[in-house]
Order: C-alpha cells, then sequence, then structure tokens
C-alpha cells in the first residue's frame, strides 16, 4: 500500500504538516489514522493538515480528524486544518464538524 502521506515538512522548528494524498475511506483512513497518531504524540507542538488533495471523505475519514483531535488535545498539541476542497468542506459544515475542529 502507498503511503497517504508526503514526506512532513516543517514549516518552523515545531510545526509539522501531514499532507493526506487521497481520499479518507474506510480503505485508507487506518494507515491516516497511525500516521496522524505518530505525527501528534512526536515532540512537534503544532500540527498542519493540509487536504489539499482529498476530494472526498466519508464517515470513516471523519471519525479519524475527529480522533486525532481528542488526542491532540490529549497531548496539548495544536492541530490545525487547511486547504479544504470544496466537497470536503460541506461535508465537514454539515456535519458541524467545522465548529469543533481547527480550519485555516
Amino acid at each position: 500500500m502507498r503511503s497517504l502521506l508526503a514526506q512532513p515538512q516543517s514549516i518552523c522548528q515545531d510545526a509539522l504538516v501531514i499532507q493526506p494524498t487521497t481520499s479518507l475511506n474506510e480503505h485508507t483512513v487506518m494507515q491516516f489514522h497511525h500516521q496522524l497518531h505518530a505525527a501528534i504524540t512526536s515532540h512537534h507542538p503544532v500540527l498542519m493538515v493540509d487536504m489539499q488533495h482529498v476530494e472526498q471523505m466519508n464517515s470513516a475519514g471523519l471519525m479519524a480528524l475527529v480522533t486525532a483531535q481528542k488526542l491532540a488535545q490529549k497531548f496539548n498539541k495544536q492541530l490545525s486544518f487547511c486547504s479544504l476542497s470544496h466537497p470536503v468542506r460541506m461535508v465537514l459544515e454539515l456535519t458541524q464538524l467545522d465548529r469543533v475542529l481547527q480550519i485555516v
């Protein structure tokens, strides 16, 4: 299985950018979840998930984002999402998760 994430890129010495490269669904979400978990439990206090390549997301993808947000709060990390495609933004707005997740 090919990696869902491009090489994480530091945007400053304490921040880490994660870039999913495919839709988030039941076939891809476990690997994405494991990679997010590893990033959240790393030494980086600030994490940014660049969603520009995610065109589709189902309930499995939503659960991964919510679980990551909860884990980030537990570890006192800042987790943000950016560059959402229109379909993904609509899903987050319809589920009102745009009020829970930090979207920049």
